[in-house]
């Protein structure tokens, strides 16, 4: 019997998604909750976290291994905690001065891809979030860490089973399909689904816009942060260095550059040395340049540098670090294709600049991001509540962090407001639908029931003002 096509085994997939999602279309709202904490307690709990960031690891071959188990811990729960409390089931809102009440409805089947360089976190953060408004979710990972995918994926459905609901609320393409089928796989799912989560590269996002299904994208990070004179400097430098760090810079939230004030300049260098920044000198930045990009300014997908140790990464470009470096900083002064260290590295590389005047470094921050970037976030550290204004209005940004480390806080955690996700919406800056964390709330389609109210005619006085004596 000849292998079925990708099309038949997506339609397959998506079948039974659809039957276990019309199960749960009847539950209530302590049944959602209660699935919604079971499968989240499969993959934080001791020994389950540690054989997934285990074996995230071992596939990836990106980060190490216990900043994975420490995603685990914090991520998975952050998306729970911000669900707690919050009605996703009948009546949501009430509104009676407007005569509106809205009800929550599932929007069915849920595409969700998961990229290599966050596949222990991303599926239950998905999971979650899908379940949560009483929809079923399909993940098709990335082919490097299928199998974690699978490990994660199997031990939220025996929970599901566990708990009385149907297994097939949480799907994934399994190893081997996508072994056969590749990216066809993925394609059929986004073009079959009611909803796609695109977490991943751009031609992976442009690819989930154009299969005809509604879907969330995220846009490439390059976090730009900004270090003036007002700034703790102990505290900026290892902020910085913790954003940069963790995790080998997995996250698309790490710092990639960081612009800091002429008159603090040397003290601030001096400041990420302390904290394992070693400066390369011009000759080493040729050679890591030569290796880790493309002539046309773009990271090499051939170099196998993402989230690499800084050792190996040093030792590949062909140089050494000293003793106790745990990141690589290179010192520029432009921005695009002729200044490659400007753009998005996926590593832990530090792109460093001086500035002299703070409008002119925020001018100097958009160019940057024109060429990477643009949308996704930034950071500033500093007292001056008045630049911080400046640069919130000034910025084509979704997310500042301010006195944070980026890569922690923008996809939310416990010590600020963020909401907890691991996809990022850029806005129309960086071609998405959303400037939001993607959460629960956008995995919902929302019923407004409007009854009659007293007129609310205004007046053309109210309405236009002195504008109506034109």
């Amino acid at each position: 019997m000849p292998d079925i096509t990708a099309n038949e085994y997506i339609k397959g997939l998506v079948a039974r998604a659809r039957a276990a999602q019309k199960i749960a279309e009847g539950y209530t709202q302590e049944k959602v909750d209660e699935l919604c904490a079971a499968i989240t307690w499969a993959v934080v709990k001791e020994e389950n976290a540690r054989k997934i960031a285990k074996l995230a690891f071992e596939e990836s071959q990106m980060g190490y291994e216990e900043a994975k188990y420490i995603k685990l811990q914090i991520k998975p729960r952050g998306v729970l905690r911000d669900m707690q409390g919050h009605k996703s089931v009948g009546v949501i809102e009430e509104i009676p001065e407007h005569g509106l009440v809205k009800y929550a409805k599932p929007v069915g089947v849920v595409g969700g891809i998961v990229p290599c360089t966050n596949p222990e976190v991303t599926p239950p953060a998905k999971a979650a979030s899908a379940i949560k408004g009483r929809n079923a979710i399909i993940l098709a990972p990335h082919p490097r860490t299928k199998g974690t995918n699978t490990l994660v994926c199997d031990l939220m459905r025996a929970a599901l089973k566990k708990h009385g609901a149907p297994e097939d609320l949480i799907l994934y393409i399994d190893p081997e399909n996508l072994k056969t089928h590749g990216l066809e796989a993925t394609s059929e799912l986004m073009k079959q689904v009611d909803l796609v989560i695109a977490t991943g590269g751009g031609a992976l996002v442009h690819a989930a816009y154009s299969s005809g299904t509604p879907a969330y994208g995220v846009g490439a990070g390059n976090v730009v942060s900004i270090i003036d004179e007002t700034a703790d400097l102990a505290d900026a430098c290892e902020k910085v260095m913790r954003s940069k760090t963790f995790d080998f810079a997995t996250s698309c939230s790490a710092d990639n550059n960081v612009m800091i004030k002429d008159t603090i300049y040397d003290a601030a260098m001096a400041g990420l040395k302390e904290n394992g920044g070693y400066l390369c000198t011009p000759e080493e930045k040729a050679k890591l340049q030569a290796t880790m990009f493309l002539p046309d300014g773009h990271l090499d997908p051939k170099s196998g540098l993402a989230a690499a140790s800084p050792q190996k990464i040093a030792e590949t470009a062909g140089f050494s670090l000293p003793e106790g470096a745990k990141f690589i900083m290179v010192e520029s002064t432009g921005a695009g294709a002729e200044h490659p260290f400007s753009g998005e590295k996926l590593s832990v590389v530090l792109n460093v600049y001086k500035y002299t005047d703070f409008d002119k470094a925020i001018d100097f921050l958009n160019e940057i991001h024109e060429w990477s970037g643009k949308g996704h976030s930034c950071a500033i550290h500093s007292t001056d509540e008045s630049r911080i204004r400046k640069l919130a209005e000034r910025t084509y940004t979704s997310r500042i962090m301010v006195r944070l480390p980026t890569s922690a806080a923008n996809s939310g955690n416990w010590f600020n407001g963020m909401p907890f996700s691991m996809s990022l919406g850029c806005g129309s800056w960086g071609g998405n639908s959303t400037t939001e964390n993607i959460t629960w709330r956008h995995l919902i389609n929302v019923t407004w029931v409007s009854s009659p109210i007293p007129l609310t005619t205004p007046k053309d006085e109210d309405l236009f003002g002195d504008i109506i004596k034109d």
